[in-house]
């Protein structure tokens, strides 16, 4: 079964679209989105192009979906392939980017989970420093359009233990001279690029700076803790804990983070930076394993990570982030992480039965 077919997740695309009051600014535009095969790249897609179905054509919202797999995409977006509203193009961000216009520029290509960091460090800062350039280069050439960055709560680096919770203005400790300091350097570079093409080459550039995030767009391969948590649940196995689960961290489902990149895109400050978090959704570790467990029927076990791992992983024991300046253009989570979780689940088990690997 597609993700497109299940009837849970087309709920959730549904209300996605009914709880979203911008939707006539991309009327007639067009939007392009790197990483498009991505967990938040392809529920984007998803929700615009069925909004596009109730559309007549001169209205659409077209879009130019970038990703380096063609095989991938064209499974993934096989509902969308013979509109005339979506297009996919094959490229890689890392590599100059020719000939495409937009009104709407999202960056949303990265590697974002721990084995990726470990064993394609370059192409992890690459994808986001070149492809943010290349992407900025593109939409520079384009008078007019916007260019919304996709950031990390990485870029805070670990607490200082001065603060609860991130604001935009805060920074933390990060030890840049690492392997893993690949990715949250990078964004941290990313960032700075939007400000330099700013005021070099009057880009309209705005930053969303996201916290963990989870969702049934994640792929299999997701080595994130919060992935493997959910992966075991739809199994009914029991949760693989690697370590002692005590970092707290805000997640955010991804229709909640769907919804915050398209408020900032249409709704943002230009230059601004905004977090996006709920209270709902700060958990620790431990309690996440606990709530997945108790939903699959199973239990927390403890185990030591493998070499590769260990790399991979965040340093970060405490990373909550500030979501009222974000809150303050009209964002709201519909998901706490307790309904985003089960509803996560349940769709996964849907699609994959209990195979999910």
């Amino acid at each position: 079964m597609r993700i497109t077919e299940n009837a849970r997740y087309q709920g959730a695309i549904h209300q996605f679209i009914s709880d979203f009051p911008h939707w006539n600014r991309l009327d007639g535009k067009s939007l392009l989105i790197s990483g498009a095969s991505g967990m938040i790249g392809s529920f984007l897609v998803d929700a615009i192009m069925v909004r596009n179905q109730v559309l007549e054509s001169e209205a659409q919202c077209r879009i130019i979906a970038l990703g380096r797999n063609r095989q991938t995409a064209e499974q993934r977006f096989a509902p969308w392939l013979p509109s005339g509203a979506f297009r996919f193009v094959e490229h890689d961000v890392s590599c100059p980017l020719e000939g495409l216009e937009a009104d709407y520029w999202i960056h949303a290509a990265s590697t974002t989970h721990p084995v990726a960091y470990a064993t394609e460090p370059v192409n992890t800062v690459l994808a986001n420093v070149l492809g943010t350039q290349n992407l900025l280069e593109q939409a520079s050439q384009t008078p007019g359009s916007r260019f919304l960055l996709l950031s990390s709560v990485e870029i805070y680096g670990e607490n200082r233990g001065d603060v609860e919770y991130f604001k935009e203005d805060y920074c933390g400790y990060l030890n840049c001279n690492t392997l893993r300091a690949g990715y949250p350097e990078a964004k941290r570079v990313s960032e700075a690029l939007c400000q330099a093409y700013r005021a070099e080459r009057d880009v309209d550039a705005v930053i969303i700076r996201l916290p963990r995030c989870y969702g049934p767009t994640m792929r299999m391969t997701d080595s994130k803790a919060v992935a493997q948590f959910i992966k075991k649940g739809v199994r009914g196995e029991d949760i693989v804990l690697k370590s002692k689960g005590n970092q707290h961290y805000s997640f955010a489902h991804v229709a909640d983070a769907a919804m915050g990149i398209l408020w900032v895109l249409l709704c943002g400050e230009g230059g601004q930076a905004y977090n996006l978090a709920d209270r709902g959704s700060d958990i620790t570790l431990k309690a996440l394993a606990e709530l997945i467990a108790a939903y699959a029927g199973t239990r927390v076990i403890f185990e030591l990570p493998d070499e590769t791992e260990q790399r991979g992983y965040s340093t970060a024991s405490k990373a909550l982030l500030d979501g009222e300046k974000l809150q303050a253009l009209g964002w709201r989570a519909r998901y706490d992480i307790t309904a985003g979780i089960r509803e996560t689940i349940d769709i996964l088990r849907d699609i994959y039965g209990r195979k999910a690997s």
